[in-house]
């Protein structure tokens, strides 16, 4: 039987779309890969061919390797790449390490060590914020702005926007001194409260705004300059 043939609700591919991948069973997700059937067999009995080739088990096919699929017939060179390369994603994914890290940022210390890295040395000022989840597990690090030597933008959008992206229910906003002192300036403060006010708009949390030198970090959080 032909894929037409079947009824829609029952075509990989449309019962991926209206269902979901986990609703498909291995050869229906296989025969999606597959793409055409050939030889008189749909792309869902070629699947099934290929399956039964290696025992029915994913890793025994994740061993066959291009050539000995390929020569399985209705597979050929070029479906057994494509079926290869998805199995590679799929090891890659497992092996993937979390995006999250696993030491919440429970101190100001914590923070600055996470940043130094991308900060020290430089002769400029840039703003970064760390996105944190509802634990204050790190969920990411993104750069804001770059300036001068005496200025970078706090973009607050840009700011809020990134957290809602990430879904992240805490955020702490840092940028760096190149002057070697770490002590906020008037418009320092007055940009920490404008994005406190924003972030709580949103339920989200300012946690902190270290300012980073090389070798030294101040915390407003911990000055309490701010109603944080």
């Amino acid at each position: 039987m032909k894929i037409k043939d079947l009824c829609a609700s029952e075509r990989p591919r449309e019962k991926l779309l209206s269902k979901g991948a986990d609703s498909l069973s291995d050869g229906e997700l296989l025969a999606i890969l597959i793409g055409s059937g050939s030889n008189g067999r749909s792309a869902v009995e070629t699947a099934q061919l290929l399956l039964s080739s290696c025992g029915g088990r994913l890793s025994e096919l994740s061993g066959t390797g291009p050539v000995k699929m390929g020569a399985i017939p209705g597979i050929g060179s070029a479906k057994a790449c494509c079926i290869c390369a998805a199995l590679e994603l799929g090891k890659r994914f497992m092996a993937e390490k979390p995006r999250i890290s696993r030491t919440p940022l429970s101190t100001p210390r914590m923070a600055y060590e996470v940043i130094i890295t991308q900060l020290k040395g430089l002769r400029h000022e840039e703003c970064w914020v760390l996105l944190l989840n509802r634990g204050n597990f790190l969920v990411s690090k993104a750069r804001i702005s770059t300036g001068s030597d005496r200025m970078t933008v706090i973009d607050t959008k840009t700011i809020i926007r990134l957290a809602l992206e990430c879904s992240a229910s805490g955020i702490i906003l840092v940028h760096n001194h190149p002057s070697g002192n770490p002590r906020p300036s008037p418009p320092d403060i007055r940009q920490t409260g404008l994005l406190h006010e924003a972030a709580k708009t949103f339920d989200i949390s300012l946690l902190d705004h270290i300012i980073v030198c090389d070798d030294c970090f101040f915390s407003v959080a911990d000055d309490k300059r701010y109603d944080g």
